[in-house]
This record gives structure tokens, sequence and C-alpha cells, in this order.
């Protein structure tokens, strides 16, 4: 595959985002899976009237949180994981399209590509940080 050709860069970012939304729909998939087992025969319209009270209904939303979540199997972290797969999908394109533009030679795309990576990890990474931001 030629990196400098623009259609085997089509092809790589096509397939970037083909796997990462196949990936994540199968970790959602599984975690959902896991729910309804656990659950059993439960109403699961217990689980559509969201109580905006309860902010996630207890569930640790950390990182280590979701570790062992996923260690023990917590059917929430997979579906979670499922969703940061998801998020990741497009931040990954982004981030494969400066290597690709740097491998083409195209100086201003890998700068105006790097510039849209930074945003979107600083919105993503610092912003929830800063005191008296509520997204």
């Amino acid at each position: 595959m030629n990196l400098k050709d623009p259609e085997s860069m089509n092809v790589i970012i096509g397939r970037v985002l083909r796997y990462g939304v196949i990936l994540s729909a199968l970790v959602t998939v599984l975690g959902a899976v896991g729910l309804a087992i656990s659950k059993g025969s439960v109403d699961a319209s217990s689980f559509l009237n969201y109580a905006w009270s309860v902010p996630h209904d207890g569930i640790d939303l950390s990182l280590s949180g979701l570790l062992s979540g996923l260690t023990s199997f917590t059917p929430f972290s997979w579906i979670e994981l499922g969703v940061i797969f998801l998020i990741a999908t497009p931040v990954s394109r982004v981030l494969i399209s400066v290597f690709l533009f740097a491998a083409e030679g195209d100086r201003l795309y890998v700068v105006i590509t790097g510039t849209v990576l930074t945003l979107l990890l600083f919105s993503m990474l610092v912003t929830p940080f800063i005191p008296g931001f509520h997204a």
C-alpha cells in the first residue's frame, strides 16, 4: 500500500472508522447481553426510566472503577468501554491522518490536523477539570 496515494489514505482511514465502530458495537452488545443475563426476568422498563436525581445509579465512572468492573464483568462497565471505543474512533482517525499527511510530506495538513487533534484531546481531557465548567 502506497501511503502517498490519496486512495490508499482513504482506505486506511475507512478501515480505522469501520473497525472502531464494529469493535464498539461488539463490546456494547456484550455488555447489554451481560446486563440481560444478570437481571434475568426483571422488568426492563426500569432501565428506560432514567432517574436524573441519581446520576448513573451509583456506578463508579472512574478509570479504576471501569477496570475493576471489566475484570469482574460488570455489564455497565462493558457498555461504558464500548462508548469509549466509539468516542475514540474519530479521534484515532485524526491521529492517523497526522501520520498519513506526514508520510505524504504535506506539512500544511500535518499542522492543521495536529491542531485539530490537540483541540480534541484538550476538550476531552482538560476541560472537565476546569473549575466552574459544566458541560
